[in-house]
């Protein structure tokens, strides 16, 4: 066996840098372990190993290591099993082994298999040699850095194996593409279809199995009597023509009398003869025609042509015969056995009555079941239900009868149900005014403690009557708020407004005086119900009387801005206004109140009502700007500009060298075309107030009027000052480019990304510039130098996309597209391009993620907008433009867009409806938008020009 083992001299040094045993290195702790490199090695003969010679270490088996261990012998394993032991079927299924199985159960899971079978020649034994012994520090080491290895290897191959599997996809994708893929330039064909021939195309039928499916039944003609009657006559049946028949033409025989058998009344094989009487078809029809006589004759009367049948009460009979149940007849009957048992067993169950009329209702049968109610009122006859089911089955008038002075079925119901509010109620629906009045007074007596009963009575009777209803309700029923309020819009309706405040405090002390509670929800509600029906004085009362109940004083403005913006949101204006001027009462130096009242007149009140309410503002906070603004806003979009002067003047006074009152002034005086006003305005703030934006206007100001070297001038001067500051970098870089110095125009954008390399405007800028003048590798190098400055930017590597794809090169566009998406997958602007970067067929799929990940961003939404009309389903795509600019109504792009598609598949009202709505909005921002409305050859456009200049550049691309 040492020979054996000696075959294997070093299996690549593998076996014992390792310390496979059955090696040296595998020797115990008392035999030395020679390394490789030994000097004691070298001196050795090479054919010669080092371990021959040297005792074997304790416990070695030669041949171990490789698996060949000899053979053993039965006193090795042990004695031979019973017959009764189960066998040993260890080529059975793994399933179906049983001491196999059991035996492996029991083995333990790490025994090493260190068979030849299991060796390999240059990675050695495929398991772990040493997954039995303990895992130690520097195991755990060796691991780690073979796992970074193996990684480093992987990475360095990665990208060209991503790239050899994306060339392999698609080259399959070509060789065999989706069916989806092999119509889409069909699909892409179907946008030059037009209506009238879309309409025109047939609907598809499946032709498949149509005889299974549509099986037609088997038509049967009836035949008529005469042939019966001709073919009785004939006795035989002839299958072939004789030679006689042909010879003298046809059927037409020597003998006179034809087919007919010279001896009637004999047996033949064909039919009976009519000789033998049993069967004339002529006869039966006579009985018939016979019979239908006498029928007819039944319903004549005695005078010879006249009928007592009409013919439309016949139909309408046969009509009302007809079952408009759905159910089985066996169940009805079913039905109308079990309850005619209900009705016997217990003749006083007012249900029983009312579910067997219903029943004979159902079935058609409405006089059965308005002789079973009107039986059922006897039986039952203090039960209003039943009184009431009956006045239900009765015609119109008979209904009016029964439940007024008719017939006395359902006067009697209400004096022997008299406490019933339904039957009078039902009772005073039928009558007429006069008579109703007539009856509610008998009512009220009868059911004092009914409120609908008093007020509908108060309605009926005239003021002076009506006061004393009410007065009389109150001292019936002194918990009910309904009757203080009707009688406070009695009063409003004729003119005591002044009883309106009165009305409502006494309701408030009678009702606390009497144990109710008052619930301030509850009553701005009946204010608001007070609203709707035009009663603003009694609506006013009760939103002054109740707004502060139950409320801390630390969230009384809290709480009644969020009462303001309810009553507004259900459309009691009148409640909303209310709760403004309480609040402006007990907060009259709160700023925030003052606003958000301005802003609730200028969207639901007049010019004169927000005018009159800035001036108290003013009056109250002097040192709110935004204040003094709005007024003079209101008075210049009124045409008054003297007016807005003196306001601008006055709000000078109040805060002096004020930005915002500064350039409000000149916008004013430029907007009027008061040039050199603006200029003195702006030169006076520049040296009092001088700040970025005031320069910034100064500049503007010259450069709409087109004095480029005096705008130029001022821009060096601010930038003096103010060089942190990117618009007017922008702006330095425009006016250069619009002189057409590409050269300067590239310095100043430079210059200003050293100053702000923050600012997103300005790396696109210099972008768009070097792709103008065809520079498209600088472009794309400033858009990666911007991204790694200003990382998560949307904006830029929406540009990026964008340059790529206007380049195109649209693989290049697709692939920076999802790298964006990874660095910013909330962005709504890049999801919203991505949906149109897609293939038509794919892009629904895109928009469901994008709304995944964005659901009430404004430009996925607007984007799906676009899909929708691209697919031409109007209807959806108004809805969700609708949806944008009510989400983000400062988004010029959406209303543009918008008011594009009104154009093509809108009315004139519709398209006006879109313009107003832009206009009241005044959208400030949007990429379309603000491209026209900040160009210098627009600079005094109003919000509905721009919104047209916009919406006629938009071209349908998508």
């Amino acid at each position: 066996m040492a020979n054996v083992s000696a075959k294997q001299p070093n299996k690549s040094g593998s076996k014992l840098a390792t310390g496979a045993p059955g090696g040296p290195g595998a020797a115990n702790n008392n035999a030395p372990v020679l390394p490789l490199a030994s000097p004691l090695m070298g001196g050795l003969n090479k054919k010669k190993k080092p371990f021959l010679g040297m005792p074997a270490p304790l416990g070695y088996v030669p041949g171990l290591g490789r698996g060949a261990t000899g053979f053993t012998t039965r006193s090795d394993i042990g004695p031979a099993r019973d017959a009764n032991d189960p066998v040993d079927d260890r080529h059975a299924p793994p399933g179906k082994r049983t001491v196999g199985d059991q035996m492996k159960k029991n083995q333990d899971d790490d025994d090493e298999d260190l068979n030849d079978t299991n060796y390999d020649e240059f990675n050695g034994y495929a398991g772990s040699l040493f997954s039995s012994g303990p895992y130690e520090k520097d195991d755990e080491e060796a691991d780690a850095i073979y796992a970074a290895l193996d990684k480093r290897m992987d990475e360095r191959r990665k990208e060209r194996r991503e790239l050899r599997e994306k060339e392999e996809i698609e080259k399959y994708r070509m060789e065999r593409p989706k069916i989806q893929q092999q119509f889409s330039d069909l699909k892409r064909k179907l946008a030059e279809v037009s209506e009238e021939e879309w309409l025109s195309i047939p609907e598809v039928g499946d032709a498949r199995n149509k005889r299974q499916r549509n099986p037609r039944y088997e038509k049967l003609t009836p035949v008529p009597d005469s042939f019966f009657s001709k073919h009785l006559q004939g006795g035989e049946n002839h299958t072939s023509v004789d030679p006689l028949q042909a010879q003298f033409g046809g059927l037409n025989t020597p003998f006179p009398g034809g087919l007919n058998s010279p001896y009637p009344g004999g047996m033949t094989p064909g039919l009976m003869t009519p000789g033998t009487g049993d069967l004339d078809m002529r006869k039966i029809g006579q009985a018939r025609n016979t019979l239908m006589d006498m029928r007819l004759s039944q319903v004549s009367d005695s005078v010879t042509g006249q009928t007592v049948v009409d013919p439309k009460g016949y139909l309408t009979d046969l009509n009302s015969m007809i079952p408009t149940h759905g159910g089985d007849i066996s169940d009805i009957k079913k039905a109308r056995l079990l309850l005619k048992s209900v009705r016997e067993t217990n003749p006083h169950h007012p249900p029983a009555w009312i579910a067997s009329a219903r029943l004979e209702e159902v079935t058609g049968k409405l006089q059965v079941a308005r002789n079973l109610i009107m039986k059922g009122t006897e039986m039952c006859p203090k039960s209003e239900d039943v009184w009431l089911e009956a006045a239900r089955l009765q015609p119109g008038d008979t209904a009016k009868a029964v439940v007024a002075s008719g017939p006395p079925v359902l006067r009697e119901a209400l004096e022997n149900v008299s406490k019933s509010v339904r039957l009078w109620k039902t009772a005073v629906e039928l009558e007429e005014p006069e008579d109703a009045r007539i009856m509610l007074s008998r009512a009220v007596e009868c059911c004092p403690t009914s409120v609908e009963l008093w007020l509908a009575l108060a309605r009926l009777e005239t003021y002076e009557n009506a006061r004393r209803v009410l007065n009389k309700a109150r001292e019936n029923i002194p918990t009910d708020r309904h009757i203080w309020t009707t009688a406070a819009k009695l009063e409003e309706a004729n003119g005591n407004t002044q009883m309106v405040e009165k009305i409502i405090d006494r309701a408030i002390t009678s009702l606390r005086a009497n144990g109710v509670e008052i619930n301030r929800e509850q009553w701005i509600q009946d204010a608001e119900e007070c609203d709707k029906a035009g009663s603003v004085a009694t609506c006013q009362a009760v939103i002054r009387a109740v707004i502060g109940i139950g409320i801390e004083e630390e969230d009384c403005k809290h709480t009644w801005m969020e009462d303001s913006e309810s009553c507004v949101a259900h459309g009691a204006l009148e409640c909303a206004r209310a709760i403004y001027a309480h609040a402006l009462q007990v907060f009259p130096s709160k700023k925030s109140v003052w606003l958000r009242a301005a802003y609730f007149e200028k969207n639901h009140g007049t010019r004169e009502s927000l005018e009159a309410l800035l001036q108290r503002a003013v009056a109250h906070c002097p040192k709110a700007e935004v204040l003094w603004l709005m007024g003079a806003k209101s008075k210049w979009l009124a045409g008054d500009v003297p007016a807005a002067r003196s306001i601008l003047a006055l709000a000078f006074q109040a805060n002096p060298n004020s930005e915002e009152i500064w350039l409000a002034a000149v916008k004013l005086e430029s907007e009027n075309n008061e040039y050199e006003r603006a200029r003195r305005l702006l030169a006076k703030a520049r040296s009092s107030a001088p700040t970025a934006r005031v320069f910034m206007k100064s500049v503007k100001l010259e450069w709409v009027l087109g004095n480029i070297e005096a705008a130029q001038e001022l821009c060096t001067e601010a930038l003096k000052h103010y060089e942190d500051f990117p618009k007017l970098w922008m702006m330095r870089g425009q006016i250069e480019e619009q002189s057409e110095n590409t050269d300067k125009a590239r310095e100043a954008y430079n210059q200003g990304l050293k100053k702000c390399p923050h600012s997103m405007p300005l790396w696109l800028l210099l972008s768009r510039l070097e792709e103008r003048v065809g520079q498209l590798t600088r472009a794309r190098a400033i858009l990666e130098k911007s991204r790694l400055k200003n990382s998560q930017t949307p904006e830029l590597w929406l540009e990026s996309v964008r340059l790529e794809y206007r380049a195109g090169l649209k693989n290049i566009a697709n692939t920076l597209m999802a790298k964006a998406l990874q660095e910013c997958p909330n962005s709504g602007i890049l999801w919203a391009e991505a949906i149109f970067l897609e293939a038509r067929p794919q892009r629904k799929t895109k928009s469901v993620d994008a709304l995944k990940k964005c659901e009430h961003d404004p430009h996925v939404l607007l984007a799906v907008a676009k899909l929708f009309w691209s697919e031409r389903k109007i209807t959806k795509a108004r809805e969700w433009f609708l949806r944008t600019v009510k989400i983000e109504p400062d988004l010029g792009d959406a209303w543009a867009l918008f008011y594009k598609f009104e154009l093509q598949h809108g009315t004139e009202e519709q398209q006006q409806e879109v313009r107003k709505r832009c206009e009241n909005a005044e959208p400030r921002h949007g990429e379309l938008w603000c491209a026209d409305s900040k160009h210098v050859l627009h600079w005094q456009k109003k919000i509905g020009e721009i919104l047209v200049l916009v919406a006629s550049k938009i071209k349908n691309t998508f």
